[in-house]
């Protein structure tokens, strides 16, 4: 793999309508990389947010939504192609371009036309289907996208010679660890379809980097959130229902805790670990030119800091809209952890990585950016 900070590279990046993919897009593409998405567009939320999100990437902004809450208006369109505005590539002379393609990773020979097509430096798998509750009610369809299409992914690596892949993976799998959660606990079993699928998934790129030597960066995210983040999600959820005074749905007392962390936090420590080969980041080891032996990293991506309440959330969301929430208490989901905090000392040491952005801020952003959005996002579905 090409060490030098310079050197322009083309990324794979699944599932890059999403929440946190989109974002990684974005800073690939600001460093000047090529970027070639694809994603499925399926309806599980609101399809209009994803419409939004790769608006951005393409350029065309808010104006392409439709009406439609389960069909995109960029599904069927084939592949579409944008260059960087305005612009040289910021690492070289071509420009950076970000080229998309509707498929779903399910479908390996879509999948394998992709990698025929280009030469990867590295793949980023954030294609998933998320969400505990709804893993419930249609396991078998998390089983395939998540396990399934994590295989095709790596199938494809294999075949095509590229060595780097990362795959978000979630902070569900530590369920019954001790915390603060660390990347060496030992998991007990998953208290839900999506995490079994999470770990099933981790142990499959363990598995192509013992057999196939690919250098394999696992993340586990934990409860992110920001502008345009997922309507099944509590930050957009309850924003939008203060906001509107509406009642908010609080299962439970709100005293379960998550370590929120802002979207791109986590983007930046995504895109560092797409750099990172062998335990050693190129970007902050210029000179490394030896060879280095691929390794199997699981690396955590949180707040690091104690655990932060719904209720504190709550809270942070009537500060910056200006206004009180409405209760609406609902019994605690079985399926829900009831805490989580994680560990980061080893992404500060890999990567480089803390967050910036403290959870009071990020949600002082995510309000922003719903008050200037509203005319659109009210008719958003949850």
């Amino acid at each position: 793999m090409r060490t030098e900070q310079s050197a322009q590279r083309t990324y794979l990046v699944t599932g890059v309508a999403g929440f946190i993919a989109s974002k990684v897009a974005e800073l690939l593409l600001a460093e000047g990389h090529t970027v070639v998405g694809v994603d499925n567009l399926n309806d599980y939320y609101d399809v209009r947010l994803k419409d939004y999100r790769l608006g951005k990437l393409l350029g065309a902004g808010s104006r392409e939504l439709g009406a439609d809450p389960k069909k995109s208006v960029f599904a069927g369109v084939g592949r579409v192609l944008r260059n960087a505005p305005n612009q040289s590539g910021a690492l070289g002379t071509t420009r950076p371009t970000f080229e998309f393609h509707h498929l779903d990773i399910e479908n390996l020979p879509a999948l394998e036309a992709v990698f025929a097509a280009h030469k990867f430096d590295a793949v980023f798998n954030l294609a998933a289907r998320a969400g505990v509750r709804a893993s419930l009610e249609h396991p078998e369809l998390y089983r395939r996208t998540n396990v399934l299409g994590e295989e095709n992914v790596l199938k494809c690596q294999v075949k095509h010679g590229v060595k780097k892949h990362v795959l978000a993976s979630s902070s569900s799998v530590y369920a019954g660890c001790p915390m603060p959660f660390t990347e060496d606990a030992k998991l007990g079993p998953g208290q839900s379809p999506y995490a079994e699928t999470k770990r099933a998934a981790e142990l499959l790129a363990k598995e192509a980097h013992d057999r196939h030597a690919l250098d394999v960066t696992v993340l586990r995210y934990f409860t992110v959130f920001g502008p345009a983040g997922r309507p099944d999600m509590a930050p957009f959820r309850f924003i939008k229902w203060i906001e509107e005074g509406t009642p908010i749905t609080l299962y439970g007392d709100g005293s379960q805790s998550r370590d929120f962390t802002y979207v791109d936090d986590i983007a930046r420590g995504t895109v560092l670990a797409g750099k990172l080969f062998g335990s050693q980041l190129s970007t902050l080891n210029p000179q490394l030119r030896s060879p280095v032996a691929p390794t199997y990293d699981i690396i955590n991506l949180g707040g690091g800091r104690n655990p932060i309440s719904l209720q504190v959330v709550i809270a942070f969301i009537e500060k910056a809209l200006g206004k009180k929430a409405i209760i609406d208490g609902k019994p605690f989901h079985v399926a829900d952890i009831k805490e989580t905090w994680a560990d980061i000392s080893k992404a500060e040491r890999l990567l480089g990585w803390t967050p910036q952005i403290s959870p009071e801020q990020g949600f002082q952003y995510s309000v922003d950016w719903h008050i200037a959005n509203r005319g659109w996002l009210k008719d958003i579905k949850l």
